[in-house]
């Protein structure tokens, strides 16, 4: 994602109600279509029934964002994000199986069985959601930092090598790879952590 994630906020959200700030939109399909599409296609979707599913969502929120924004009791956008994939995958799953076997009720329930309960698919969004803000939150950090600095990172944290490889593979002393990591990892969680609270 070549966006900063941090308009995601009230503000980007806010600008949702105008349906030709093509910016706006944009900027919330860098963030949210990867995390739509991820979960549908985790949870057995096809890759072009998970671009449709992105497509009806995104078409829900616009027709109902502004109802949402005026109301008192709206509570977090995420719970509500996750409210509208959820349904629209229901709407699809249903359509399809009517589609494919008829009008037989019991089939299509079968169909609907197997669609994971709203907890679930809420912690799904959920976890695709801070991969996608871990990703850019990394991406940020990796365009700040020294090449070596960012290797020594990934290199222990993700790819799990040891620190005293790792300092012979890079040619730094274990006590700099230790430093290296946790400045990425400090700069890391202060990125994610920064745009949380303005979430």
């Amino acid at each position: 994602m070549n966006h900063t994630l941090t308009a995601t906020r009230a503000s980007l959200i806010l600008r949702l109600k105008d349906a030709d700030d093509v910016a706006a939109w944009d900027e919330f399909a860098a963030i949210y279509a990867p995390v739509v599409y991820r979960v549908a296609t985790s949870r057995g979707f096809q890759p072009a029934d998970a671009e449709n599913l992105v497509q009806e969502v995104f078409l829900a929120v616009a027709n109902s964002i502004s109802r949402w924004l005026e109301r008192e009791d709206r509570g977090r956008f995420r719970p509500w994000l996750v409210r509208i994939a959820r349904n629209e995958s229901i709407d699809m799953l249903t359509e399809r199986a009517t589609r494919t076997l008829g009008r037989d009720g019991s089939a299509a329930e079968q169909i609907l069985a197997g669609l994971p309960a709203r907890e679930e698919f809420s912690d799904a969004l959920d976890l695709e959601y801070e991969r996608t803000v871990f990703g850019w939150a990394a991406q940020q950090v990796r365009a700040a930092v020294a090449e070596q600095t960012w290797e020594a990172f990934w290199l222990t944290s993700i790819d799990g090598l040891s620190v005293d490889d790792v300092a012979g593979q890079l040619k730094m002393r274990p006590g700099n790879v230790y430093l290296a990591r946790s400045r990425v990892m400090a700069r890391i969680r202060q990125l994610v952590g920064d745009y949380e609270v303005q979430s």
